[in-house]
């Protein structure tokens, strides 16, 4: 007789992560990045991977220590092998969850989020900061040169839809649309609608024809063919979200709330209710793997 055994990844500080499994979740804040299986527990020993910073520092110029203070995006790319960080206190890059490499770095002022896009691009949209309120290009084959920028005032999102090559931008009050040029060097503003509420705040794909957009007091669901937005109803009652994912097939919700100031301490989801709580970091953003 044979007996299968499955064994969950769960990792100590010493192991290897090679790809965040699907359903795991990815949280940020303060100048660290946890991977988590929700299904362990409901507290900090669901947490199976972590990274700070200083781990990965002497990679990249000594300047940057000042720049990865507080991460504000943490998005799985490139199969959920490799993980997308931006910091509000200045800087975006693009971190090998294997080796915790840093394969790529810029400085982005009040960075908010980032995405790639075809080509080996990356899109970042920075906030209010003097040198930010901007979307910018880069490749990832070359550090701080951005290769295109456009004002943006409190730029907070950015999501690539693949299907309609089409790259969707959150700024203070619009939603704008914007297409690679063919040369894949620059892009070209296509659309902009203001978005229900002020401070556009996050930004995430539904599917490939809708996007779910999350403002200062109000959760919605933006249709891209008929260009409307619709209430979120399962947030309906529900302000400050600074991150929202939802699975429409499984129905499953995983999204944070500022509760503290602009943090909070805790992961909500829904389908099944869950709280995840830990209490040693400033949690600013959630992301899921799928």
């Amino acid at each position: 007789m044979l007996w299968a055994i499955i064994i969950l990844p769960r990792l100590t500080n010493g192991q290897q992560l090679p790809q965040i499994p699907k359903g795991y979740w990815i949280a940020c804040g303060d100048d660290k990045v946890l991977i988590i299986n929700p299904s362990i527990s409901s507290d900090s020993s669901a947490v199976i991977w972590k990274w700070q910073f200083k781990e990965s520092a002497d990679q990249i110029p000594e300047e940057y220590s000042n720049y990865f203070k507080s991460i504000d995006e943490c998005k799985p790319v490139f199969a959920n092998k490799k993980i997308l960080i931006t910091s509000s206190t200045g800087a975006t890059c693009l971190l090998n969850i294997a080796d915790k490499k840093i394969e790529f770095y810029a400085k982005t002022p009040m960075a908010h989020s980032a995405d790639l896009l075809p080509g080996h691009l990356v899109a970042v949209a920075n906030s209010t900061h003097p040198k930010g309120n901007s979307l910018e290009l880069y490749r990832l084959e070359q550090p701080e040169k951005p290769i295109y920028k456009d004002s943006l005032y409190s730029g907070h999102g950015v999501v690539w839809n693949n299907k309609l090559q089409q790259l969707f931008v959150l700024g203070y009050d619009d939603l704008r649309t914007y297409r690679l040029t063919e040369a894949k060097n620059s892009l070209t503003l296509v659309n902009t609608i203001k978005i229900p509420g002020l401070g556009g705040h996050d930004l995430s794909l539904i599917d490939d024809d809708r996007l779910l957009v999350s403002s200062t007091d109000a959760v919605a669901i933006f249709s891209i063919n008929e260009r409307k937005f619709d209430p979120f109803i399962p947030l309906a009652d529900t302000h400050h979200i600074k991150s929202v994912n939802w699975n429409a097939k499984t129905n499953r919700l995983v999204y944070t709330k500022a509760e503290e100031s602009w943090w909070t301490f805790n992961i909500y989801a829904t389908s099944p209710n869950q709280k995840v709580h830990i209490p040693t970091l400033k949690l600013y953003k959630v992301r899921v793997c799928y």
